[in-house]
């Protein structure tokens, strides 16, 4: 019988329940981690204490999820869930049950729980494993399992199954083959799942350590059709002649390099949905050879729906459809300082660390090999040498601004932004007309030329 080392402030806040006669054990991804060798302060207590005696024993309790037994402890800076022990009955909307009873025992709680690594526990203070599932032994074989039969724990809650692939990435674990079968027959359940569940489950496979092997599990079971469908159907969409793999595969690959290299969530998705476009754009050349000219417009289109539809953050989803659009440039070295000047406003000085690892990414997904990142070191001394100048890169570095125009007889109004953004575009060509006098200059010049 394992018999864990406990933090001290676990022990103080157990200490509690059992003064008060209760029992109280350490549940879910805690112990996994226990099991796992890993230190966890994100701590889930299960008690047969309910949830108003628990408010009676702190000073501070949030009732939380008080219909579902559910109250938060906030002890010493720590904030800890204690759920009254229970069983559920029927999910008529795929995620929640219908209606929760308490149950008597810690093992009557942990046959509700998901997969077997999830449904152990540590008995508090003393740290004995409560294991009736056998959690550790499919740990150690680094096998997700359903607790009973997986059939049934998927139709109770259709974001099992995306925890199952969620899982598998984090972790880098095998889906056992009975719960990897039953997934296809949960879609429908699945499909029932409010979008900001699915997003939080696909964002932290996006954030893990192996989101290929999410994705691959996605598409097996059907997943990756119901949720992304625009990135299902790259699967077989060959690129000949310019990458060694299909659309999807070549997405992966993408996706899978920037998680090895720790690369932004932003930077993981661009490199996931920056091809999506191809399939509607393709045409075949006078050669037999497919082309994909401006599929990354197409890809922009495509990866805002799919991220509206998912209820991302705009903010977000503004970052990745900038990173997407810009994905595509062709740096040489004959670019004047004035076209290096012009890609920088164009793609915003703020977004260009990230685009280059987006270049890099791409390039792993392309041959399947990390690429050598000193490829795109003469682009990014460029890019310093005409930074470090201080030459404008933007209107508010102008020597004159719109009051300065309507001094000058410019009608307040379009013109004012028109005259302003062709001005910037003289001083991107010629820095040494980033004067006021002689911006001003131009500007009359421009206004009565074409607006009086």
């Amino acid at each position: 019988m394992n018999n864990f080392r406990l933090a001290p402030t676990l022990k103080e806040i157990a200490a509690v329940f059992t003064s008060k006669g209760k029992e109280v054990y350490l549940v879910g991804g805690a112990v996994r981690d226990l099991l796992l060798g890993r230190e966890s302060a994100d701590w889930d207590l299960a008690t047969n204490a309910r949830p108003e005696e628990v408010m009676s024993y702190f000073n501070r309790v949030i009732p939380t999820g008080i219909k579902h037994g559910t109250v938060t402890i906030r002890y010493k800076g720590y904030s800890i869930e204690a759920t009254t022990f229970r069983t559920e009955s029927e999910y008529s909307d795929g995620r929640r049950p219908d209606e929760i009873q308490y149950a008597q025992t810690i093992e009557e709680d942990l046959s509700r729980r998901d997969f077997t690594m999830n449904a152990a526990a540590v008995k508090l203070p003393e740290g004995a494993l409560i294991d009736p599932y056998n959690g550790k032994a499919d740990i150690r074989h680094r096998l997700i399992r359903c607790v009973g039969n997986a059939a049934e724990r998927f139709a109770e809650d259709g974001l099992r199954p995306m925890r199952a692939i969620r899982f598998a990435a984090q972790l880098r674990f095998n889906l056992e083959e009975k719960t990897l079968r039953a997934i296809p027959g949960a879609l429908i359940t699945t499909s029932k799942v409010a979008v900001e569940r699915i997003r939080e489950e696909l964002d932290q496979t996006i954030a893990s350590e192996s989101p290929q092997t999410g994705f691959v599990l996605m598409e097996e079971t059907g997943l990756l059709a119901l949720i992304l469908p625009e990135l299902d159907i790259c699967r077989g969409e060959e690129q000949k002649g310019y990458h060694n793999f299909d659309v999807l595969d070549h997405s992966l690959l993408s996706c899978a390099y920037a998680a090895r290299k720790g690369f932004s969530q932003e930077v993981r998705m661009a490199a996931l949905f920056h091809d999506l476009g191809k399939p509607a754009v393709k045409k075949l050349d006078a050669d037999g050879i497919w082309t994909f000219y401006n599929h990354e417009k197409e890809s922009v289109r495509l990866a805002e729906e799919i991220m509206r539809r998912l209820r991302y953050p705009n903010t977000t989803t503004e970052k990745v459809k900038r990173l997407i659009a810009a994905h595509m440039f062709q740096y040489e070295d004959s670019w004047k300082d004035s076209a290096v000047r012009r890609f920088i406003i164009r793609t915003g000085e703020d977004l260009l660390p990230e685009l280059f690892d987006l270049r890099l990414a791409d390039s792993a997904g392309t041959t399947g090999t990390d690429p050598n990142p000193a490829l795109l070191l003469p682009f990014r001394k460029r890019i310093e040498s005409v930074l470090a100048s201080g030459n404008t890169l933007s209107l508010k570095h102008l020597a004159v601004d719109g009051n300065d125009l309507m001094d000058i007889g410019v009608t307040p109004g379009k013109y004012v932004g028109i005259i302003l953004n062709e001005l910037l575009e003289t001083v991107v060509d010629d820095p040494e007309l980033n004067n006021k006098e002689k911006l001003l200059g131009i500007a009359k010049n421009i206004f009565c030329e074409r607006y009086e």
